[in-house]
């Protein structure tokens, strides 16, 4: 296999700070994602596929992409993954791949390993392997798509737990006007809310968070609320003020 990989950063390879170097081991969308986000935020990243077409595409992004055959042991011994704090396999297209992956990094005795499942029965077997981090993409969109078509004013969502989440909410329009001791939301539905994003006054700037909210803080017209609480209590105030 051909690779190709360039170093960046202020230390030479012999001081590389293990700490803030990750291996991602499959370049399709959720892999690339993963690598350029960890890159943009000052890692070290060594993007590994297979396909040589889908490393050259990431190569000038990250400090080094390679493109190898991840199940063979000595070619991942090469590239000193053991180095790495973590490792992200991200392979969406191969169950066994994945899993022959997984298996070598682990005899290869990298601390910390996510792996990507595609299916809950994916998700066991990863799990018989001692993996405890692991990752459903295709599940989580699907839910995402399906709570904001069941809810159109949730724009955005974190889950937390399967009891409680983080949701971004359109200020509805019965709210607008009242201070947030008028709103009362902890007493009324047990919700807290984090911070409210506001429209700008202008096109030319752009919308900002307003931080911590005070009890005298009103809510405007445009305003997207970040609230936290349990689906429940949240479906609760969606409904009451629609």
């Amino acid at each position: 296999m051909s690779g190709s990989g360039r170093h960046t950063g202020f230390l030479s390879e012999n001081k590389i700070i293990v700490s803030q170097r990750f291996a991602v081991i499959g370049l399709g969308q959720l892999g690339t994602s993963i690598a350029l986000t960890l890159a943009s935020r000052g890692a070290e990243v060594i993007a590994i596929d297979q396909e040589l077409n889908n490393v050259e595409r990431i190569k000038d992004q990250v400090a080094y992409a390679v493109a190898l055959d991840a199940t063979d042991n000595k070619a991942l011994q090469a590239q000193d993954i053991d180095r790495a704090a973590a490792a992200v396999v991200a392979i969406g297209d191969n169950f066994e791949a994945l899993v022959l992956t997984t298996v070598v990094l682990q005899e290869l005795g990298v601390k910390r390993i996510i792996a990507r499942a595609a299916s809950e029965q994916q998700r066991a077997i990863l799990t018989k392997l001692g993996i405890e981090e692991i990752l459903l993409p295709e599940k989580k969109v699907g839910e995402s798509v399906a709570k904001m078509l069941l809810q159109p004013s949730i724009k955005a969502f974190l889950s937390l737990s399967d009891e409680y989440e983080i949701v971004e909410i359109e200020a509805p329009a019965k709210v607008t006007g009242q201070t947030l001791v008028q709103l009362n939301l902890r007493k009324k539905f047990n919700l807290n809310l984090i911070t409210l994003k506001r429209k700008a006054d202008t096109e030319e700037e752009s919308a900002h968070f307003i931080g911590v909210p005070y009890p005298e803080t009103k809510i405007l017209k445009g305003d997207v609320l970040f609230i936290m609480g349990s689906h429940e209590d949240i479906r609760q105030f969606i409904a009451s003020y629609q």
